[in-house]
């Protein structure tokens, strides 16, 4: 046994059979009372709508295969439609899914954590690609480094798969082979956000937040109490906004906010931005402005900082994952990857764009810094070589004095 796997104790495993013991044993019991689970998880509207940002973000974009290649000297790039992995991935994973929902529930999963594929193979091909519940699928690297899955049925068998016929895509990691756990880290933070809003609604399913008193100078009998209160009725079926008339001494005291309302209502605003903050995901696109104004200068500047702290690391993520998984080391030597195409995302700063490029062409006068082909391969055109690869002269460059 060498160091390193001598330095390493016992193997690392994650699963079912360790969340139902965390479980039982009330690991994921937040301090704040409740237990969270990923339904509790789920409820917690802010984690729910970080979640599903992500998986949407991940899905909505063309997730595709391409192929680099040389062409006369010219380096040159196209979409790999002839590959048998290519309609597998971008067209039907399984039989009943579409890429869009396999690469949504995809995402999800990664985003608490770990994501598994059983890779279904007919003939030495992926001929199908299954997504497994994260919670039914047990981990396991051994002491020599070597991978293992055990996947537990629903009728209770267990079966254990090979670490090649098995994509594992994990969210940030420790030790490099399991995703941490976002239950777990968020537990406080998703703990207090769904006792707020238990509390909340015990308040008014209680009836203990009424919108005013009627208050009388007087100690009411049954008899009288009971023709105040139909005649408090008969007022508020009268219509919103019809006055009230009030009888003799008698008082309305209008019951606004109170100084515990708005503590609920500041604990809860700062509970989104927590949640927001495990997740990745800015506030504002989940719906969550706070009391401040935003602080991007227009909607494109936020898309694009959403685009380039949120997605951009899943993309990049899941790109280099399907790489080493999805490809042989014979298919990425000949040029084969895996590739989001975000620049759809970026649509709404087209106009940013076209005067970024424009300028980058020698626009205005100014020296070009990039050629017509290296614009074209940032927005995912072939080169046209010729005069297309050379760096364009500004037009108000002035030109070298010609002998005569």
């Amino acid at each position: 046994m060498g160091f390193l796997a001598t330095a390493v104790s016992g193997r690392k495993s994650s699963g079912v059979y360790e969340r139902w013991l965390e479980l039982l044993n009330g690991m994921h019991k937040s301090k704040a009372g409740p237990t969270i689970d990923l339904l509790a998880a789920f409820r917690v509207s802010a984690a729910f709508a970080c979640m599903r940002h992500i998986a949407q973000g991940v899905a909505q974009v063309p997730f595709k295969l391409y192929q680099d290649y040389d062409d006369n000297g010219m380096q040159r790039k196209r979409v790999a439609r002839d590959h048998p992995l290519y309609d597998v991935v971008t067209v039907k994973p399984n039989e009943w899914q579409t890429s869009f929902e396999f690469r949504e529930t995809l995402a999800l999963h990664a985003a608490m954590g770990n994501a598994y594929v059983y890779l279904n193979r007919y003939r030495g091909k992926v001929a199908e690609m299954i997504i497994l519940d994260p919670c039914r699928v047990c981990a396991e690297q051994e002491e020599d480094w070597s991978r293992e899955y055990k996947v537990r049925g629903r009728n209770g068998q267990e079966v254990r798969i090979p670490a090649s016929d098995i994509w594992h895509v994990r969210g940030p990691s420790w030790d490099g082979f399991l995703g941490l756990d976002t239950l777990r880290i968020a537990r406080e933070a998703l703990g207090l956000s769904v006792a707020l809003e238990e509390s909340h609604a015990n308040l008014h399913s209680n009836g203990v937040r009424p919108s005013g008193i009627y208050s009388v100078d007087a100690v009411l009998n049954n008899e009288q109490q009971k023709k105040l209160v139909d005649w408090l009725k008969t007022q508020a079926t009268a219509g919103a906004g019809s006055p009230l008339v009030l009888d003799r001494q008698a008082k309305w005291i209008s019951t606004t906010m109170s100084g515990v309302d708005a503590q609920h209502k500041e604990t809860r605003d700062h509970q989104i931005e927590e949640v927001c903050r495990f997740f990745g995901v800015l506030p504002i696109v989940i719906g969550y402005s706070g009391d401040k104004a935003s602080t991007y200068a227009s909607a494109e500047a936020m898309f694009s900082a959403d685009k380039a702290q949120t997605k951009d690391p899943w993309y990049t993520r899941i790109q280099e994952s399907a790489d080493a998984n999805l490809l042989t080391a014979e298919e990425r030597k000949q040029g084969y990857y895996w590739k989001f195409n975000a620049n759809g995302l970026l649509r709404a700063v087209a106009k940013d764009r076209a005067e970024y490029l424009a300028r980058a062409l020698g626009s205005g006068g100014a020296p070009a810094w990039m050629t017509q082909d290296e614009v074209r391969q940032i927005e995912d055109l072939d080169p046209l070589g010729g005069d297309a690869a050379k760096l364009p002269v500004s037009a108000q460059t002035p030109k070298p004095p010609t002998q005569g």
